[in-house]
């Protein structure tokens, strides 16, 4: 009998964010209203595919350094140098990948060894627990409660012991929109530095906080020597095409981090780090007309499926809302969102694709807004036969929020 997959392979699903979006897009082609993958329906700004034309003409075609282009390692340090809060050396500090999908895959692969325990918060974004098995870890949840989705300090702290050797921290928060606090990442600090192990920070949403305040756990007393900070242009400068991402950690662990990633993908494409280096030098205007831009495209969502029946609040952070279907005549979260494609031509992710137990996600389906205003009001007009299905809910008044004026 000829073999098949690896058990490994065998042990997760394809992506279902991606799932969602290809079915929507293979029933309804053009037409399709796609609210489960977050990628914009918008153009980026000019000057930056200006910027990748002009790298490509200017011959910046061949192989980049593996660890990245000097320009982009450049104005990556200038960027975070003073939201550190201290000097970040491009030579040592920083590497390129292609995506945040591919800097934490490589963390977690230079980093965390077979067996070894990593720490999860669930709900998570979906590719943190492949990861886990990719790399031979073993993940240990830990739920965020409802309705805010908080910590529970006494479970976080049951949950480190002398296997963990990290813990995964993603804010903002997809699927969440959650914003951790100081005091949750001042305690995930303690307890890293208790237990001798490193946080791997998913920043990739970091301009878009429209409450709280965005803490970088790497700031935080004895953090920036077992810090993993991840980002990239994706989300920020709606690239996400482009998969330009990096890692920035201290030199002692940059050593694993770029062996793995030098033998994952060599590196990114060399002229859109040429031009995401000049994505990184837009003026702090960008990213206050970036934030309010948002802010209206969550008001518009919030407000639409709150109309139509659903329960939610609007996200701290990121662009993501969980909205809550219990009470709608639908089996679960997967029937619900079957119905929307097939029925409605509107994709969505079932809330259960975000959970290490799916019961816990059975009662949500997330709703990704980045899209333009006329694409929300569309994709909102297309559910209203879901008016006649909808539970009784209480809706005192339209959301209408309050936002930072910087993130």
């Amino acid at each position: 009998m000829t073999r098949g997959i690896s058990a490994r392979a065998a042990s997760f699903t394809e992506s279902v964010i991606r799932e969602m979006t290809r079915r929507c897009v293979e029933l309804h082609g053009e037409d399709a209203v796609n609210f489960a993958q977050g990628f914009p329906d918008f153009h980026a700004p000019p000057e930056l595919i200006d910027a990748a034309a002009r790298a490509m003409r200017d011959g910046f075609n061949q192989y980049a350094t593996t660890w990245g282009s000097p320009f982009l390692r450049a104005a990556i340090a200038d960027k975070y140098t003073p939201l550190f809060g201290r000097d970040i050396d491009p030579d040592q500090e920083i590497t390129v990948t292609c995506g945040s999908t591919e800097a934490m895959m490589a963390a977690m692969l230079g980093l965390v060894d077979p067996g070894d325990e990593v720490v999860i918060f669930s709900p998570f974004y979906e590719n943190y627990g492949p990861d886990c098995v990719l790399s031979g870890a073993v993940p240990h949840y830990v739920t965020l409660h409802e309705p805010d989705f908080r910590i529970d300090a006494d479970e976080l702290r049951a949950a480190f012991n002398e296997r963990t050797r990290a813990i995964v921290v993603n804010t903002p928060n997809n699927p969440t929109g959650k914003v951790y606090t100081r005091a949750e990442l001042q305690l995930i600090a303690e307890l890293c530095q208790e237990h001798d192990a490193v946080a791997i920070t998913d920043e990739i949403y970091e301009h878009l906080v429209y409450d709280g305040e965005h803490v970088r756990i790497a700031t935080l007393p004895g953090m920036a020597d077992r810090t993993v900070t991840i980002s990239g242009i994706s989300k920020t400068y709606s690239l996400t095409g482009w998969r330009v991402g990096w890692l920035i950690a201290p030199a002692r662990l940059t050593a694993g981090l770029r062996k793995v990633h030098d033998f994952l993908t060599v590196g990114a494409a060399h002229p859109l780090q040429v031009a995401a280096a000049a994505a990184l030098q837009l003026p702090p205007a960008y990213y206050d007309t970036l934030l309010a831009e948002y802010a209206a495209r969550r008001e518009a969502l919030v407000d639409g499926l709150l109309a139509l029946g659903f329960g939610c609040q609007p996200p701290a952070g990121a662009y993501y809302v969980m909205a809550d279907i219990t009470g709608f005549d639908f089996a679960d979260d997967v029937a619900f969102a079957n119905y929307m494609i097939e029925e409605l031509g509107v994709a969505t992710v079932p809330g259960s694709s975000f959970f290490n137990d799916p019961r816990d996600g059975a009662g949500r389906l997330r709703f990704s807004y980045p899209k333009r205003l006329e694409t929300i009001e569309r994709g909102l007009q297309r559910m209203q036969p879901l008016r006649e299905r909808a539970p009784a809910r209480s809706v005192d008044a339209p959301y209408s929020g309050s936002v930072n004026t910087r993130a």
